[in-house]
């Protein structure tokens, strides 16, 4: 039970900005791992694991390259560096792997991309359901501060949701496919109830602490009106910050990007909403984008 808790600790009682369904696949193939029946959100709707789901733990390995590895491969003068999966704050590799992108290895090859000098143009090959909140906006604003040193694109394969958007908006160009979509602007914080289950298991846990605030979110007990508050109080900040940061990178009055209530768009809609530039295939948006540097 143990060896998920620290996966567990960057998923519970921590922002996360990440589409609710990828959300409830991670809780439940946790739950499964950490012998909880079930799970209750912060704003109390609880889910039922019946039927257990599994972590999807396949992805992308890339660790047999070589120590001279950037972490973007080279399309003519482009760079093309991936973020795919689950967004996290720190993988400890330039590549995604087991289904994790990890946003300092995005920062590594995005710089070494922009000042590399055999690199003409940049694009963000996307395809995530978001991630993690620490580390996000300031990834964000380091590509939106690039604009105008180099061309960047967004090209979305499939779909830029909720922290992998906010990513996705900080390019020049966003580029939809017209199954993709964009959008789930929002966050989301989980809590796990499990003093019920430890009780039938027959056992009691004591928190002795000096503060009033610090058990609040611990598992072990429930979540107190205190802590709850505290909670939302955290949430509003960093989608505060979420809708501000779409606001300025897509040019939009932020009244507009918070109405959208963190919904998702599919191709066309997306550029009708003003979250997207285009609709087109991957491929036809690389096309568009070499066609640019000629």
């Amino acid at each position: 039970m143990m060896q998920f808790g620290h996966l567990a600790q960057r998923m519970f009682n921590t922002p996360i900005a990440i589409r609710p369904e990828k959300a409830e696949v991670i809780m439940a193939g946790l739950a499964e791992r950490m012998g909880i029946s079930s799970m209750r959100y912060l704003g109390g709707d609880s889910i039922s694991l019946a039927r257990p789901l599994m972590m999807d733990d396949g992805g992308y390995d890339y660790s047999g390259r070589d120590g001279n590895e950037k972490g973007y491969d080279m399309a003519g003068s482009v760079a093309v560096i991936p973020v795919h999966g689950t967004l996290v704050q720190k993988l400890g590799t330039l590549r995604p792997y087991s289904g994790m992108t990890g946003y300092d290895g995005i920062r590594q090859a995005f710089l070494t991309a922009l000042y590399d000098p055999k690199v003409e143009a940049i694009a963000l090959d996307v395809d995530s359901p978001g991630g993690e909140v620490s580390g996000c906006f300031d990834l964000a604003d380091l590509i939106y501060n690039a604009r105008g040193e180099k061309p960047i694109w967004s090209i979305l394969n499939e779909s830029a949701y909720s922290a992998a958007y906010a990513l996705a908006s900080s390019a020049d160009r966003i580029i939809v496919p017209r199954t993709g979509g964009v959008g789930s602007i929002g966050v989301i914080c989980m809590h796990v109830d499990m003093s019920k289950a430890l009780t039938s298991a027959g056992l009691q846990v004591t928190f002795i602490t000096y503060g009033d605030r610090k058990a609040d979110g611990h598992s072990e007990i429930p979540l107190s009106p205190e802590a709850l508050e505290a909670f939302q109080g955290d949430i509003n900040t960093m989608g505060e910050l979420f809708v501000d940061t779409v606001a300025r990178n897509m040019s939009l009055a932020a009244s507009k990007v918070k109405a959208t209530q963190a919904g998702t768009f599919l191709g066309a809609r997306g550029v009708d909403m003003g979250l997207a530039h285009a609709v087109a295939a991957p491929d036809a948006a690389f096309r568009s984008l070499l066609k640019q540097l000629a």
